[in-house]
This record gives structure tokens, C-alpha cells and sequence, in this order.
């Protein structure tokens, strides 16, 4: 059984050394949701999710230290985007499309979201360190991840706990929740995603 995740990933860096990655899904199984997972300094990975149903299912593809049911709101504008939930206010802004964002639209989106095709672009998203786009995730399930854009964050602002997380900086280490990690250089990327609940073939 293979479910469908249609929207947005973006992955961000903080000079404290947290790193955070939103998921802002417009099109899922569970219907429209935002999802937030969060990697402290020391390690501890955390994922706010806004109901129990969605916990449970991102719990068991990805790994976390605790989960936590909050509301997440997320204000996505043309250039600034706004998210807040009861201990976490970010904000931040895209930059321009660069060549690989301009290369990745060109990609016709019925061909981007195929399995097939993430498995085959799968090689050369590993050059960039840590990024992958297909692979094994927790309780056997595997996954296919089918990017269709991508835009620079160039400017973010985070508190977290009431913890002034600092400027904006590359996600360095690279984050731990699942087979891959987001690319180092903090960034939005619009995408679909393929979950295979039983494993499956590798495309």
C-alpha cells in the first residue's frame, strides 16, 4: 500500500546549532496538515505534529526522542513564511530560484512524483552531502521522494522554548529523523512524497 504526501519541505539551520525541518503538506491522506521536526544541539530529535493520528504514522517512518500534539500553523506567503506552534515561532524568507530550482520545474510533475523516476535521480542527489531521494525508513517502510522545485531561505528568525535560536546557518550536522537528510544549504523544496507501508521494490 503506497500513500501520497503532495507540498512543501523546508529544511533550516541555526548558528545554535538546532535545525529544523517543516513539512507543509496541501494534499495527504490526512488531509491538509504542517508538521515540524526538530533536531537540538545535543542530538535529541523532536517532532511536533497537530494530531495523534499524524504522530503516530510520521513516528513510525521516522525516528524521534519524543513527539509532542500541538497545533502548527504555517503562513506561507510568495516570499516569507511564518510558523508557529506553542513553543516554536519561525520565520523566514526565500530567496531567487537558481539554476537547479529552474532544472527541477522543468520536470514535468507527472513524472517528477513517480517512484521510477526519484530512484533514478537517487545518484545524483547524493552528491549533495547527505541528500537522498529514495530509501529504507522505520517498521521496514521505504519511501521516494519526487522534487519539483527549489528556493534558497536566505533569511530566518527562530524561538524556540523561549530560546532565541540565533541567525540563519547551514543544517550542519545533517539531520538524523530518516534515511536522509535535507540539503546543507537551507532551502524550500516543493515535492512529493511516496510512502511503500509494506517495503516494496526499490522503484
Amino acid at each position: 500500500m503506497r500513500l501520497r504526501f503532495e507540498g512543501w519541505i523546508a529544511g533550516i539551520g541555526t548558528r545554535s546549532g538546532v535545525r529544523l525541518v517543516l513539512g507543509r503538506w496541501v494534499r495527504s491522506p490526512f488531509g491538509a496538515f504542517s508538521d515540524v521536526m526538530i533536531e537540538r544541539a545535543s542530538g535529541e530529535r523532536l517532532l511536533l505534529a497537530p494530531s495523534r493520528e499524524i504522530g503516530d504514522f510520521v513516528a513510525a517512518t521516522y525516528a524521534f526522542d519524543e513527539v509532542r500534539i500541538v497545533p502548527v500553523d504555517v503562513n506561507a506567503g510568495e516570499k516569507d513564511w511564518a510558523v508557529a506552534a506553542p513553543s516554536l515561532r519561525l520565520r523566514f524568507g526565500t530567496g531567487r530560484r537558481g539554476g537547479l530550482g529552474w532544472l527541477l520545474r522543468a520536470v514535468p510533475r507527472s513524472l517528477a512524483a513517480r517512484p521510477a523516476w526519484s530512484a533514478l535521480v537517487d545518484l545524483p542527489a547524493r552528491l549533495m552531502p547527505g541528500v537522498r531521494t529514495r530509501g529504507a525508513s522505520g517498521f521496514g517502510r521505504r519511501e521516494w521522494y519526487g522534487v519539483q522545485d527549489l528556493l534558497p531561505v536566505v533569511t530566518a528568525d527562530a524561538v524556540f522554548e523561549g530560546v532565541d535560536l540565533g541567525p540563519l546557518a547551514p543544517v550542519e550536522p545533517p539531520v538524523r529523523f530518516g534515511f536522509g537528510s535535507v540539503p546543507r544549504a537551507p532551502a524550500v523544496v516543493r515535492l512529493t512524497t511516496t510512502v511503500d507501508l509494506e517495503g516494496g521494490r526499490s522503484a
